[in-house]
């Protein structure tokens, strides 16, 4: 248990929360999720643990950067679910896949529904008593580098649109003309793999093989798959719980998804949830970005550490 919140130091309160620094690091920093929704995300993981989940914290960081981020999609959509009336008619109950495989306990967001007063106090009272001062100062130093980031970024904008050349009035550009009616297809013009990507998660405990997917998607929508890329297990008994599919076509998957931003399948009675994939990339900084150190007391997540 914490020490009394006012005889415990600030280093001494960062080094209990050390793990959870990393996490946070992980989220804010390496992968440039915003630094506020990344805490609420940390708050809840952490009152899942107060609650009666263990280990959710440590399970998660032990995971894949692509796994990581996904469960924190899942979490912002429960974040956001017990804090809006809206959302919380509209939903059907059912998702959160990844979480629920993760800590092997029923977790949907029906749950979340029907404790959502308990849910808000608990998580807004984690987020001013914990993650605001365990966090803050990775939070700051996230914002800062963000700002600084957009702001480098928008100077090779301007810098790129001053460079552009101008076309006088009444002046053909060159290699304008009646010749020209369409550009050669080159593999520039590809619709690049990321756009035509989907992301497809797995319940824990009902294993889906690649030729159970491959198949599942040509009977349905033809020979469409370019590549099938299944999470890496390095263990007889484990099991892979996502994958990403690239298609031939990005159309694919708006077939598949059918306006709707998650879907739900059955493949061989084993439950299957697909969206379009969003790569999060560890962004390099712009050179004037400035890089700030924290000490390896202070629980800084660096990017090669796993």
């Amino acid at each position: 248990m914490v020490p009394p919140y006012s005889i415990v130091s600030q280093e001494e309160f960062n080094m209990f929360h050390i793990i959870d620094r990393k996490l946070y690091s992980l989220l804010a920093i390496n992968l440039w999720r915003d630094p506020v929704e990344s805490i609420h995300v940390m708050a809840l993981w952490l009152w899942l643990e107060r609650v009666g989940f263990k280990n959710v914290v440590r399970k998660i960081s032990s995971l894949p950067y692509i796994l990581v981020n996904e469960l924190a999609d899942e979490a912002m959509t429960c974040f956001n679910l017990i804090n809006n009336d809206q959302l919380a008619s509209l939903s059907d109950g059912s998702d959160n896949p990844l979480m629920q495989s993760l800590i092997d306990r029923d977790l949907t967001f029906q749950l979340f529904k029907e404790n959502r007063l308990i849910a808000t106090q608990g998580v807004t009272r984690i987020v001013n008593q914990v993650c605001m001062r365990a966090l803050r100062d990775i939070m700051h130093h996230a914002i800062e580098r963000n700002a600084t980031q957009r702001l480098a970024d928008s100077k090779k904008v301007i810098s790129r649109s001053l460079l552009q050349p101008t076309v006088q009035s009444g002046l053909p550009q060159m290699g304008s003309g009646p010749c020209d009616v369409t550009l050669p297809w080159t593999k520039e013009n590809e619709v690049p793999p990321d756009d035509r990507t989907m992301f497809v998660t797995f319940s824990k405990g009902y294993p889906v093989y690649d030729w159970e997917v491959r198949e599942f998607f040509t009977k349905a929508y033809g020979d469409c798959i370019e590549s099938l890329h299944m999470q890496e297990v390095h263990h007889p008994d484990k099991q892979s719980l996502f994958a990403r599919i690239v298609f031939y076509s990005a159309s694919t998957i708006e077939m598949i998804l059918n306006g709707v931003d998650k879907a739900k399948f059955t493949i061989n009675g084993k439950h299957v949830w697909a969206r379009k994939f969003v790569p999060k990339r560890l962004k390099p900084l712009s050179p004037s970005a400035p890089l700030v150190e924290f000490p390896v007391s202070c629980g800084l997540y660096h990017p090669f550490s796993m």
